[in-house]
């Protein structure tokens, strides 16, 4: 993503610091006493530049609040939400926690969050609030903010300041392989609306919607990508996550309690809409009120639906969330991308990669040469066992060397 910086404002004026509890970082013990790092990132994010990778904002001059009070009309969300993406900011110097300090207006019925993500070696971390503290279980080298708002249409974001250090944390356990559970999916349709990210859906579109923005990655990018799969896993499909929903837009439910935005009392891996419709969870009702009709964790669009996974109906399926995961990862730059059981054009096709998907990357094998965007190889890279794409489709791979198998 590239724009113009606009020059930082240099004064903040009646600064209020959001109350929002810290969050706990999955795999970090308790947190003793921290060592102040003196030399520290600090940072305004421009409220005013809202562009095309933003949705639903705009800013005014007395602050940035929705373009749109009125909520969407696909019906996914019961109230209005705007979403503002900034630059991503390069640090100084790696830092573990960055710190938010807000000016704003957030009248009864509204919201507003500030959350980040930080830039490791493995890719972007999962989006979590900055106010008035986030913790990174590792250094990250570049830090990327937005605001998010929803709810009541009055609500006004003045300014929003970010602070970036690094602090002494308690050792943090060895990386784990990416999470998967077993969800119920369902076809998004809605050709020609937009995404909570901002994309236009269209026919046989290939991308994912899952009920927290923690997960949601910015438009025509595949940051948080997920693969999933038929439960007999005969056919899979890698594609990012552009929508929130269905049903809920704060249930991540993939992640542990102490984290989990919402639905704390469940299980990890259940989602609440699942709990809702087939135990009675909360009345048998989602966040917003509404009775859930069906136990969807996943909705998945029409390409991902019908050609990736070839379902004629919702179904069960397998989800793993491939940014819980560690290791190399390429991304897909030009799909979708068929996937083959071996290293040539000759074997099965086993499922589709998304374009922009981010795939992990066990290791690599020569097989048939094939030309594509991206030059022409016979490098075939291996994503799971009898998962393989050609090298000559994928524009970056990060995270690390790959082997050869």
């Amino acid at each position: 993503m590239s724009r113009h910086r606009r020059p930082v404002r240099s004064a903040l004026a009646a600064v209020l610091i959001l109350t929002l509890p810290p969050l706990a970082t999955p795999a970090v013990a308790a947190a003793p006493a921290v060592a102040e790092q003196r030399d520290a990132d600090r940072w305004n994010v421009d409220l005013a530049l809202v562009d095309a990778d933003d949705v639903n904002v705009r800013h005014t001059p007395t602050g940035l609040r929705l373009a749109d009070p009125r909520p969407a009309a696909t019906g996914r969300s019961a109230v209005a939400a705007g979403l503002l993406l900034a630059v991503p900011r390069t640090l100084a110097r790696p830092a573990n926690r960055v710190r938010a300090q807000v000016d704003a207006r957030v009248p009864r019925g509204a919201a507003v969050e500030i959350q980040v993500r930080g830039w490791r070696a493995s890719g972007w971390t999962e989006w979590r609030e900055a106010a008035p503290q986030v913790r990174f279980d590792a250094p990250v080298t570049s830090v990327q903010a937005r605001v998010v708002l929803t709810g009541a249409p009055s609500a006004q974001v003045r300014s929003v300041w970010l602070t970036a250090d690094r602090v002494d944390v308690a050792a943090v356990a060895a990386a784990t392989p990416g999470l998967t559970y077993r969800v119920y999916a369902t076809r998004i349709g809605l050709v020609g609306q937009t995404t909570a990210n901002g994309h236009t859906i269209r026919t046989r579109d290939h991308f994912v919607a899952l009920p927290s923005r923690r997960g949601l990655a910015p438009r025509n990018a595949g940051d948080y990508t997920v693969r999933v799969c038929t439960t007999t896993g005969s056919r899979c499909e890698y594609a990012p996550v552009w929508d929130v929903g269905p049903w809920n837009t704060r249930d991540d439910y993939w992640n542990l309690s102490s984290v989990r935005e919402n639905w704390k009392d469940l299980p990890r891996g259940l989602p609440q809409a699942q709990a809702a419709h087939q135990s009675g969870y909360n009345g048998g009702r989602d966040q917003f009120g509404r009775t859930v009709l069906n136990p969807a964790g996943v909705d998945l669009a029409d390409g991902t639906f019908w050609d990736g996974l070839r379902l004629t109906t919702n179904a069960w399926v397998d989800v793993a969330y491939l940014w819980t995961g560690s290791g190399p990862r390429g991304v897909v730059g030009d799909g979708p991308l068929n996937i083959r059981s071996g290293a040539g054009t000759g074997y099965p096709i086993r499922g589709l990669a998304a374009r922009y998907a981010h795939v992990p990357v066990q290791c690599w094998v020569t097989g048939q040469t094939v030309t594509g965007p991206y030059g022409t190889t016979s490098r075939w890279n291996r994503l799971a066992a009898g998962q393989y794409v050609s090298h000559a489709y994928l524009s970056a791979v990060y995270g690390g060397a790959v082997p050869r198998c």
